[in-house]
C-alpha cells in the first residue's frame, strides 16, 4: 500500500470516528465557546491524559461557571497519527470549535500547530513535549503548557549527571518527541562534562519489545540508560530492564518523561528509586490536594498527573481570557485570544501563579521526585518524595535561545 493511500485511509478513519458536532442556532452559536480535546484515547498515551484529560477540562468549565456564555467540551482520538490529527483539527475549526486542547505525540502536536495558525484559531498544547513548539516552530496562535523536553532534560538529566552518571546510552522513540528529548538531554550531559556512548531509535508506536535495545545499551558500558520515550513504552522499557537485571549490574535508568500513572502501572517494587520530573503532584501542597479532591467524582480512584490536570489549568485560563475580552472578539481571532492570555497572569490550584511568555511558553516550577519504596508509601498513590524544585523562571529554556520568530531582538 502506498504512503499516500495509507494517509487517506487514516484520515478517513479519523473522520468516521470523530463525533459530529451538534448544530446550533445562529444566536446560540454566537454565544457558545467550543473546546475540542484532541488526544490519545486508545493507545500508548491513553492513561496519561486520554479520557482523564477530558474530565479535567470539564471540571475547569464547571468551576468557571456561568459568565454570560455557554461552553461545550468535545473530544476525539487522534490515534497518535499526524494525518488523523490534522484532519480532525481542520474539521473542528471549520465547524466552529474555538480552541483545540491537549494533543500529545509531538508529531501530531506540531502538525496541529500549523493548522491553528492557518485558521487563526486558538491552540493550547498540554500533551506534546517537543520544545520546538516554542522554538523554531513557535506560532502566535499557540501556547505550550506545563512541560517540554528542555525542562525534562535540565531537571532529570542534570540531576543524574551530578550524581555521577556521566556516560549515557539513549533508547529513543523515533519521532519528533524522542528526537527532541535526546537532543536536549545530550546538550546538558555534554555541558556537564559527560558523554553519550550511543543511541538506538525504535519505531513508534509499533514497538513493545525493548530487549535488543537494552542489550545494546549494556554493551556500550554506559552508566545511565536514558529512556527518551513515554507512556506504555517507558513502562515496558523499565519492566524489561528489571527482567534482564540491568540495574543489578550498576546501570541507572533515567526515565526522562514519566508520569504518575506509569509508576502506578509499574508498582513500587519495580519503580522504587527511579528519579523523574513532573510539574504537578497531587500531594505537593494544600492547593494540589484541594483540586485533586474536587476532581474525585470525575476521576474516581485515579489521581491526576501533570498531563491530565494541565487541561484543567489551561482551559480555566483560556475561559478567563474569553470573559475578559468578550465572546465576539474571541471568535474573530484566535491570535488575539492568545495575546490576551499572555497579558493576563496565570494562577490556579494545579500549578499556582505563573505567566505565559511571548514565545508561548507557560512558565511553572519543575519538581524532581524520587519514587518511594513500598515501606515509605502510606497509601495508594503516595508515590513521590520531593528532591528539588526548579523555579518557574529557571525551569525552561531562555526565550532568546529557542530561535522563536516571535521574539524581537
Amino acid at each position: 500500500m502506498s504512503a499516500t493511500r495509507r494517509s487517506l485511509l487514516a484520515a478517513s478513519l479519523g473522520a468516521t470516528m470523530m463525533p459530529a458536532l451538534p448544530r446550533l442556532g445562529r444566536a446560540q452559536a454566537a454565544n457558545t465557546i467550543r473546546i475540542g480535546v484532541l488526544n490519545d484515547q486508545s493507545g500508548t498515551y491513553r492513561d496519561i491524559s486520554g479520557p482523564y484529560g477530558v474530565e479535567c477540562t470539564r471540571q475547569a468549565v464547571a468551576e468557571f461557571g456561568n459568565k454570560g456564555f455557554t461552553v461545550e467540551v468535545i473530544s476525539a482520538d487522534h490515534q497518535n497519527k499526524p494525518d488523523v490529527g490534522v484532519n480532525i483539527a481542520r474539521q473542528w475549526y471549520d465547524q466552529g470549535v474555538d480552541l483545540i486542547l491537549d494533543v500529545p505525540t509531538s508529531s501530531v502536536g506540531l502538525a496541529v500547530n500549523n493548522v491553528a495558525r492557518e485558521k487563526n484559531k486558538a491552540y493550547i498544547n498540554t500533551g506534546s513535549a517537543t520544545s520546538d513548539l516554542t522554538g523554531a516552530q513557535c506560532s502566535p496562535n499557540t501556547v505550550h503548557w506545563m512541560y517540554d523536553t528542555y525542562m525534562l532534560a535540565k531537571s532529570t538529566g542534570g540531576a543524574m549527571v551530578k550524581a555521577g552518571g556521566d556516560s549515557w546510552f539513549f533508547i529513543t522513540a523515533d519521532y519528533a518527541f524522542g528526537h527532541a528529548l535526546e537532543r536536549d538531554a545530550t546538550a546538558f550531559i555534554k555541558a556537564a562534562g559527560g558523554k553519550v556512548n550511543g543511541a538506538v531509535r525504535y519505531p513508534f508506536p509499533s514497538t513493545s519489545d525493548f530487549s535488543s535495545f537494552l542489550v545494546q545499551a549494556q554493551s556500550s558500558r554506559a552508566k545511565v540508560i536514558g529512556l527518551a520515550n513515554a507512556g506504555a513504552d517507558t513502562i515496558n522499557s523499565i519492566k524489561q530492564a528489571a527482567e534482564f537485571g540491568v540495574t543489578r549490574r550498576g546501570v541507572k535508568l533515567a526515565a526522562l518523561l514519566m508520569f504518575l500513572p506509569d509508576v502506578h502501572a509499574l508498582g513500587l517494587n519495580t519503580a522504587q528509586g527511579l528519579v523523574l520530573t513532573e510539574s504537578f503532584y497531587w500531594d505537593l501542597n494544600d492547593r494540589t490536594r484541594a483540586v485533586t479532591e474536587r476532581l474525585k467524582p470525575r476521576l474516581k480512584d485515579i489521581k491526576p498527573n501533570m498531563a491530565s490536570i494541565a487541561n484543567y489549568s489551561a482551559a480555566l485560563h483560556y475561559l478567563k481570557a474569553i470573559a475578559d475580552m468578550g465572546v465576539p472578539a474571541s471568535k474573530a481571532s484566535g491570535l488575539e485570544v492568545v495575546n490576551r492570555m499572555k497579558a493576563m497572569p496565570c494562577d490556579d490550584d494545579a500549578f499556582g501563579p505563573g505567566r505565559i511568555r511571548e514565545d508561548g511558553r507557560k512558565l511553572c516550577p519543575s519538581y524532581l521526585f524520587e519514587v518511594k519504596t513500598p515501606a515509605e508509601s502510606k497509601a495508594p498513590w503516595d508515590y513521590y518524595k520531593l528532591l528539588q524544585t526548579t523555579p518557574a523562571e529557571e525551569a525552561f529554556r531562555p526565550m532568546n535561545e529557542g530561535g522563536c520568530s516571535l521574539i524581537r531582538s
